[in-house]
């Protein structure tokens, strides 16, 4: 009965892996495709070519909007990690009045969507003369509800015993924060960096609404004002595109990777 469980949960796993990675490797391969081929005739490509990501290059200033994008998404990362971390452990310090109740309006500001209070934040970011720049792209994404609980989260994981040590040993707030918590929660910090990241790399709909002017477009939006032109009739430099897209964030997952799954724990003691 073992072998069939083992085997049902292997089964399971390899088509969840086919369905998440298919799309994403029939692009790849899609963009690897020469102009003659047909991009629905077979997955493998029978001479690939390099040439569409240069055709896509030509197409739009894609590294101008790369570039815009990188610059909201490294902002968006910075101000989680930092707003996240000290609002996390702020609310993970017992023996202060209303954390409960900021804990409460917290989680229930998780419940409204995004575009309930789209318009009030297009309002603030125009009354901030903030339109048509990366600042108004970025501001609104600067801390995470989501990511403030994940930090707290972490911090609450620490054992006590090791804030117990620091103090003895005379360690201050700020010292046992930044040499005792933050160690302690480098897994739950990267997660915080790599979706911050994600978010704001990914992000249309804001940046669609707070930019008019096509010097300040994001890498999504740009992709977008191509609809109607050959990039949106050659499937292959669709495909271009995508990858482009996507590469960024694959390369920070690689990186912080060994990080993701590390122990909130770790770091902590003192040797």
């Amino acid at each position: 009965m073992s072998r069939f469980r083992l085997a049902g949960r292997y089964t399971t796993l390899c088509l969840m892996l086919v369905v998440m990675l298919g799309p994403v490797v029939w692009q790849f391969l899609t963009s690897l495709k020469g102009r003659d081929e047909d991009v629905y005739s077979g997955l493998l490509p029978s001479r690939p070519t390099l040439d569409h990501y240069a055709r896509l290059a030509d197409s739009f200033p894609l590294f101008a909007y790369a570039g815009n994008t990188l610059i909201v998404a490294v902002l968006s990362v910075i101000s989680n990690a930092v707003f996240a971390a000290m609002g996390g452990y702020a609310l993970s310090r017992p023996g202060w009045r209303g954390r409960t109740a900021v804990f409460t309006v917290l989680v229930a500001t998780l419940m409204f969507p995004f575009e309930s209070v789209m318009i009030s934040l297009f309002l603030t970011v125009r009354s901030m003369g903030l339109i048509d720049s990366l600042i108004g792209v970025w501001l609104p994404g600067a801390v995470s509800v989501l990511n403030l609980l994940i930090m707290r989260a972490a911090f609450l994981a620490v054992p006590r015993e090791i804030e117990e040590a620091a103090v003895l040993d005379g360690a201050h707030e700020w010292q046992r924060f930044t040499r005792v918590f933050l160690p302690s929660a480098r897994g739950a910090l990267a997660v915080v960096c790599v979706t911050s990241f994600i978010g704001a790399w990914d992000d249309f709909l804001w940046p669609l609404i707070v930019l008019t002017s096509s010097d300040n477009y994001t890498l999504q939006l740009g992709l977008k004002t191509l609809s109607g032109t050959s990039f949106s009739r050659d499937q292959r430099l669709v495909a271009a595109g995508s990858m482009a897209a996507l590469l960024p964030m694959v390369l920070l997952f690689l990186c912080l990777q060994r990080l993701f799954f590390k122990g909130v724990g770790e770091g902590a003691v003192k040797t």
